[in-house]
């Protein structure tokens, strides 16, 4: 991973999953490592998790666990997605999952080009940055996976629309089980295909 800047202090890694999905929460996770953990980590094959495999992913939360200093998970439900829109419901994830944090970080670096709203810390955003920083690719990572073993677990509360294979995204098969179905409690109304 090349670095354009190197921080100083205390490092969060913040990244979201869901964001364009049409069912379930959009999950945002916060990782802090040490420069040790982070080499580790790197050297295990931690990446961008939209460039690994599930498996691969699965295989990673255990060592990303182990060996960062701090790392918590932070969502918005359906309910708030549709009643702030999809961008401020993310902002929010974000700011749970920093707000649960063991230890107070010093720099947040925020994938993407959105600022979290009322954080008392300092940020950096980083478009791509899962590309660039182990903390924020760690954080996409833990995200990716707590968010897809839940919407497999919900697949079986929500039958006929395939979940568990489409982990809530627009996929045809999902498409047309809405049109036949019609929305379930999990579904955003308010995205374009749910109403």
């Amino acid at each position: 991973m090349g670095v354009i800047w190197e921080p100083k202090g205390t490092i969060a890694g913040i990244d979201e999953v869901g964001r364009g999905a049409l069912f379930g929460p959009v999950v945002a996770a916060a990782v802090v490592l040490s420069p040790a953990a982070a080499d580790r980590l790197q050297r295990l094959g931690v990446a961008d998790s939209k460039t690994l495999s599930p498996g691969r992913r699965q295989h990673l939360v255990g060592p990303i666990h182990q060996l960062a200093t701090s790392y918590a998970l932070g969502l918005a439900s359906v309910q708030e997605i549709q009643r702030l829109n999809i961008l401020q419901a993310t902002l929010l994830a974000m700011k749970r999952a920093v707000d649960r944090l063991g230890v107070r970080p010093d720099l947040c670096l925020v994938d993407g080009n959105q600022t979290i709203p009322h954080l008392d810390i300092a940020q950096q955003t980083v478009v791509q940055g899962d590309r660039q920083y182990l903390e924020i690719a760690a954080a996409s990572i833990l995200a990716k996976v707590w968010r897809d073993r839940l919407i497999t677990r919900l697949d079986g509360r929500y039958p006929g629309y395939d979940l568990a294979g489409n982990k809530g995204y627009g996929s045809k098969a999902h498409r047309q089980a809405l049109k036949r179905l019609g929305p379930s409690p999990q579904h955003r109304r308010t995205f374009r295909g749910c109403q």
